[in-house]
């Protein structure tokens, strides 16, 4: 079983705890209902249970989330399941009920519409929400996103070509919004680490778009003497194309480093495409996932779906607060304070503005298979951020 203590107490290993790295700085009374640390201490899960599709992710997120609960051992958890139906009003009606039923924070949903209406609700009681969301448009306030941005990926993957030498960035997104904040990310990342964004191309998102854009994507990245290709696209969507036909146009490993936004490694068959060869993207450390997956495996003899792993962070990071003993552990000052928690996949953080940093480590697609060239951090250096 897996005890959760501060780590200014003791230093564990992952297979031995899942602590909290820096329980040792004071917390403020902000944001945040107080709780009875000597009491199982009322937390709700909001999952889309009956939304269509949505039975299997969300039975993959509660298992995670009773999976955490049970390896905090003597640190008591109460933990009620809500039904959010997969749309905004259902997430807010589930968040009304866990309110009702006593909760002190809420963990989920997943989607980011349905947890800005969690976030409203959550508010008028004063209670925070750790949301299952990636989109940094939903954070801030008493709202905070558990899953990964792109903007801590752009920051890892642009500091890592900094320090290879490659500081000439070319970027290519397909014209969607997501790919836009991709892009927008990228470009921050350039800015605070002196790296020169060279130019910027988008496409139509088709099948279409992309083959009629390669041409140009590829004699403007040649033009400006940009020695990196960062790509917005995962290979649900353009990345398959802009692999396979870049090197007819003289863009290849030999004249430009690839740098995927999104896992390269997802579905592992894209670990065979010839333009990936070489190419670096930003991946959870591997071991540490690997142990997560088996673990769930033997508990409920399938894999976890790759979010379920923040269901678990959440409740160890809640968990981890609990166990220091404070009636204020689940305001915000806690919840944000700066070494951050370990997490299933690595460290990983909450901020002010409701965003999240994780520790990733840097791979490349070698010989269709993924090695790590720059591991994930174990912690993070500074308590400020």
């Amino acid at each position: 079983m897996l005890a959760l203590l501060p780590l200014c107490r003791k230093v564990m290993t992952w297979m031995t705890a899942l602590a909290v790295l820096a329980a040792c700085e004071p917390s403020s009374t902000t944001r945040g209902p107080l709780i009875n640390p000597n009491e199982a201490v009322p937390v709700a899960l909001l999952v889309p249970k009956t939304a269509p599709n949505g039975a299997i992710l969300a039975q993959s997120l509660e298992n995670s989330a009773l999976l955490a609960v049970e390896d905090l051992g003597s640190i008591k958890i109460s933990l009620q399941v809500y039904d959010t139906v997969g749309t905004p009003d259902g997430a807010a009606e589930a968040a009304r009920l866990a309110i009702q039923d006593g909760a002190k924070i809420i963990l989920g949903p997943l989607f980011a519409e349905n947890a800005r209406a969690v976030g409203q609700v959550a508010a008028a009681s004063g209670i925070n929400v750790l949301t299952f969301s990636n989109n940094p448009a939903v954070a801030g306030g008493n709202v905070f996103i558990l899953g990964n941005t792109f903007q801590t990926t752009a920051d890892r993957l642009v500091e890592f070509a900094l320090s290879q030498g490659k500081s000439g960035i070319f970027i290519v997104h397909a014209d969607d919004p997501a790919e836009r904040v991709g892009a927008d990310a990228i470009e921050q990342a350039a800015r605070k680490s002196g790296a020169s964004v060279l130019g910027v191309q988008s496409f139509a998102l088709s099948q279409q778009g992309v083959v009629d854009a390669i041409p140009g994507i590829a004699n403007s990245f040649l033009a400006y003497g940009a020695d990196t290709m960062f790509v917005t696209s995962g290979n649900s969507g353009a990345l398959p194309f802009l692999a396979a036909l870049l090197p007819e146009y003289g863009i290849d490993r030999d004249t430009a480093q690839f740098i995927g936004l999104q896992r390269l490694d997802v579905p592992s068959s894209a670990l065979s495409l010839k333009g990936l060869q070489g190419a670096w993207f930003a991946t959870p450390a591997p071991v540490l996932a690997q142990q997560f997956s088996r673990r769930y495996a033997g508990a409920y003899g399938t894999q976890p779906n790759p979010i379920a792993s923040l269901a678990y962070d959440g409740i160890a990071a809640i968990g981890a607060l609990v166990a220091q003993g404070k009636s204020n552990a689940l305001q915000t000052r806690a919840l944000i304070q700066g070494a951050g928690f370990a997490g299933v996949n690595g460290p990983f953080r909450l901020l002010r503005n409701g965003t999240n940093e994780r520790g990733l480590a840097v791979a490349q697609v070698e010989n269709n298979q993924v090695i790590v060239i720059d591991p994930a951090p174990t912690s993070f250096g500074s308590a400020d951020f």
